[in-house]
């Protein structure tokens, strides 16, 4: 048995193309574009690329994007401030602060300074305590994004048994939450989890976020299972490469020969993690602006 690949890329393809929809709906019914803003403190290379990703990626959606930098060294109390002008600002439907923040700036402090109608990321301890009881508000793009994947995979996901192998703020924790909302019985394992290939074996649905190279191995998994890889390690160069190779946590050839379906690296759970971002910030203009999006289109 060969695997099924789940193509991330092609789903998140689909679902910019109705966010641009909702998003033109939106412009339509509001007189205003739905409004995404991003800030981005410093130079770091890799947050350099996502933010231009992020803003191309808006503005082919049809919202406005509106794009802060600050230096390096700039003071935290600059960065607040300019957050809760951003709060206040009625055209930004979403904020998102570029992560990580240099080390004199305390991250937890920035996030809670977010108003969380428009914390897109989903990281305010408001929408994560939203998600924890049952009731509306902003979830975290990537572990948001898998959920879509399985959903489309698998349609109804109650009663079968999940494993997330990872416990952070960002993907573990809420991927659990979300699978749980959908009567998953789920499994969390970490770093300190005893008999870890066991428990993995037993599981119908494999999400895994450890950031471990090629760590989950073709016998730790069910036949037939359904298996999120959401790392994206680069591997040592060897031979004549100029860099080394992307994998994921799942040592992808291996497993694909016993999985039922499979999210190859990259190309999977990468591309779902901007389109989620596009969506959320749809979301927050419609509640922002008190007009009704019926969840079944997005």
């Amino acid at each position: 048995m060969t695997a099924d690949v789940i193509d991330g890329k092609a789903f998140a393809a689909t679902l910019r193309a109705r966010v641009g929809t909702e998003a033109r709906r939106f412009e339509a019914d509001s007189g205003r574009k739905a409004g995404l803003a991003v800030v981005l403190v410093g130079e770091d290379p890799a947050s350099q690329v996502y933010v231009r990703s992020k803003h191309k990626a808006t503005v082919e959606a049809g919202m406005a994007s509106f794009e802060h930098r600050l230096p390096a060294d700039a003071a935290e109390a600059e960065l607040l401030a300019l957050v809760a002008q951003l709060n206040a600002d009625p055209s930004v439907d979403g904020i998102l602060v570029q992560l990580p923040l240099p080390p004199h700036m305390d991250e937890a402090k920035v996030i809670a300074a977010i108003d969380p109608d428009k914390d897109v990321d989903g990281f305010h301890v408001v929408n994560v305590g939203r998600l924890a009881t049952g009731l509306h508000g902003f979830v975290p793009c990537t572990p948001l994004g898998c959920l879509m994947l399985l959903k489309e995979r698998l349609g109804d996901l109650s009663g079968l048994e999940a494993v997330v192998i990872g416990r952070s703020n960002i993907v573990g924790k809420p991927m659990a939450q979300l699978l749980l909302q959908e009567s998953c019985t789920v499994t969390i394992a970490h770093s300190r989890t005893r008999n870890l290939p066991e428990m993995v074996r037993r599981a119908d649905i494999v999400v895994a976020a450890v950031g471990r190279p090629e760590m989950v191995k073709a016998d730790w998994i069910k036949p037939g299972a359904t298996v999120i890889d959401v790392g994206i390690n680069r591997l040592p160069p060897t031979g004549d490469e100029s860099k080394g190779r992307l994998v994921g946590d799942v040592a992808y050839d291996e497993v694909r020969d016993v999985a039922g379906a499979i999210t190859p690296v990259p190309g999977g759970v990468g591309p779902m993690t901007i389109a989620v971002l596009l969506r959320n910030a749809v979301v927050a203009a419609y509640r922002n602006a008190g007009l009704d999006l019926p969840k079944d289109r997005l």
